[in-house]
């Protein structure tokens, strides 16, 4: 998060906030929730949209930390502790993933036996299944197409989620508890009084400059914390960490594979929804996190760790490359891969003697919640409210009921496999998608038929989870991210869009390119063989024959 004015030091005025969050990731969109159940007046600041940071840049598993046993075994417990609440309060959108973990040599058996026999302990926390040794003949029936020198292995299972949906989720449950959620709003400063305690933010959005306000301000910036941190006066030290993954186009496999790569660091081939994931790197990032870009040895890493394992995987087709983050604690002396995953909440008040901020950084997708709590009980403690956290106890928007895929799909006349996935990201909410096709027909037409998506639910992302742009969308329904990266759904989703904020022409053409050139920096590292036509085909498609150029500049 990017700053262009220095503090500002007013007199202290009346607040309009209990708490300001910035940065609507797992943890902001976690602590505004909470809040908000509270009864806290809650504003939620970013600069983006959701998960636009380390949030939707993950390998999307809501897990137990299987490899931190050794040296975290607190995070562990609580990655599986937390997994449980969060089955339990948004059903609809995890999915099992079982896992399968290679051994090649027979002497480590016992080893990994006795490993996973303490896993167990921890995983039965998240309804995980206990471990399984298995031999090659069970191997090759599991994964046909695994290496041969493959000749034992152990099975775990952990769950598969869809990062952005639950941000934005946790943004909607907010909301609903009275939370005034920001996006495309950027912090650019923050309000000080005469002592130098932080009073509020100034934010800038496509109006201009507001000042919000506040009693307390949550920092949930993941990666850009030392930035914002610097500007408020205060200091939170991480050590930024580079995970690069890669998406097929297909789903290569049923059963997850972890796998060590050449340098002995733990990865995953890993079928996720549609797709298979392969990941991840993990590397100290010194860059800026708004210019965050994959390389081509990067690519060519993670394919040659994986190629051990599954050999065909060199011929499968990649369609995007994607990285993140991670706001890992800082830590001295300590490869990558070893350092903690652990959180912390920083009380400045009690560390450098600032009042009125509080800042979270490290953790893991799994604990969110849980971290999400712990931040909150004390700014709750800050502000005098004896509130106790609920969000382990109110399901998400859509997890109230369980819906039939089969009777909705009969009822509203859609295919079944497009409510499938509406109901996956949607839930019990997929009835108020479809309800707007009684009335406008036209919006039973499929959008993306990757996914798929149909217009109904792009209308009713736009109408009620704040999308405003068409990359918004992608986060909301996966619009675009298919086989095909975009060709056919784009200009059908810009039409829906500047229908729906009655744009011009001109501002749906620089949404469409927008989301074009968010597909071009994923589908870049990974230009080779079909991926590479691929794209070829998308470009003619959009600047030949659909003279987008020409929508741009009118000439």
């Amino acid at each position: 998060m990017a700053f262009s004015r220095s503090s500002s030091k007013i007199k202290k005025p009346m607040p309009e906030y209990d708490v300001v969050v910035v940065g609507a990731g797992v943890n902001g969109t976690g602590i505004a929730r909470d809040l908000a159940i509270r009864g806290l007046k809650v504003c939620l600041v970013e600069k983006s949209d959701f998960a636009a940071g380390a949030s939707g840049a993950n390998t999307g598993m809501i897990h137990g930390g299987l490899r931190y046993l050794i040296y975290d075994i607190d995070t562990t417990k609580h990655s599986c502790l937390d997994s449980g609440y969060i089955q339990k309060i948004v059903p609809f959108l995890l999915f099992r993933i079982p896992f399968i973990m290679p051994l090649t040599m027979k002497a480590t058996l016992p080893f990994f036996e006795t490993y996973f026999e303490v896993y167990d302990k921890y995983a039965s926390f998240k309804r995980g299944m206990p471990h399984t040794m298995l031999g090659q003949k069970d191997i090759k029936q599991l994964v046909p197409n695994i290496s041969d020198e493959v000749k034992y292995a152990v099975t775990t299972d952990e769950w598969g989620i869809d990062p952005q949906r639950l941000c934005v989720l946790n943004g909607l449950s907010a909301a609903s508890c009275g939370a005034n959620i920001k996006l495309h709003t950027e912090v650019t400063d923050f309000l000080k009084d005469a002592s130098g305690n932080i009073i509020g933010v100034r934010v800038r959005d496509k109006a201009g400059y507001q000042d919000l306000p506040s009693r307390m301000v949550m920092q949930a910036t993941g990666p850009w914390i030392m930035r914002t941190s610097r500007k408020a006066g205060v200091e939170v030290k991480i050590r930024p960490g580079k995970g690069v993954h890669i998406t097929f186009d297909r789903r290569l496999l049923h059963y997850s594979l972890i796998i060590n790569m050449v340098d002995g660091r733990m990865g995953f081939i890993m079928p996720h929804e549609n797709a298979t994931i392969l990941g991840t790197t993990d590397d100290d990032f010194y860059g800026d996190p708004d210019d965050l870009r994959v390389s081509e040895d990067e690519v060519d890493y993670l394919i040659s760790g994986a190629a051990r394992y599954l050999p065909d995987i060199k011929k499968a087709r990649m369609v995007r490359a994607w990285a993140g983050i991670r706001p890992t604690l800082f830590a001295w002396g300590r490869n990558e891969d070893a350092l903690s995953r652990d959180h912390k909440v920083f009380d400045h008040e009690k560390i450098e003697g600032v009042k009125g901020i509080v800042s979270i950084a490290g953790g893991k997708l799994a604990s969110y919640r849980l971290m999400s709590e712990e931040a909150a009980d004390l700014i709750a403690k800050k502000l005098g409210s004896s509130a106790k956290c609920q969000t382990h106890l109110i399901p998400l928007p859509g997890g109230e009921k369980e819906v039939s895929e089969k009777e909705l799909a009969e009822k509203y006349g859609v295919p079944q496999y497009a409510v499938h996935r509406m109901v996956y990201r949607h839930g019990a909410k997929a009835i108020e998608i479809l309800e707007l096709t009684r009335e406008r027909p036209e919006l039973k037409e499929t959008v993306c038929r990757c996914e798929p998506v149909i217009a109904a639910e792009l209308v009713y992302c736009i109408r009620n989870e704040w999308a405003a742009t068409l990359t918004d969308l992608r986060n909301r329904t996966r619009l675009g991210t298919g086989t095909c990266q975009g060709m056919r759904c784009g200009f059908k989703a810009a039409a829906i869009l500047a229908g729906e904020l009655d744009m011009s022409g001109k501002d749906a053409a620089a949404s469409l390119l927008g989301f074009l050139e968010r597909r071009w920096k994923g589908n870049r590292p990974v230009l080779r063989g079909r991926t590479l036509e691929e794209e070829e085909l998308n470009q003619a498609a959009y600047f030949l024959v659909g003279n987008l150029n020409r929508l741009l500049t009118g000439k």
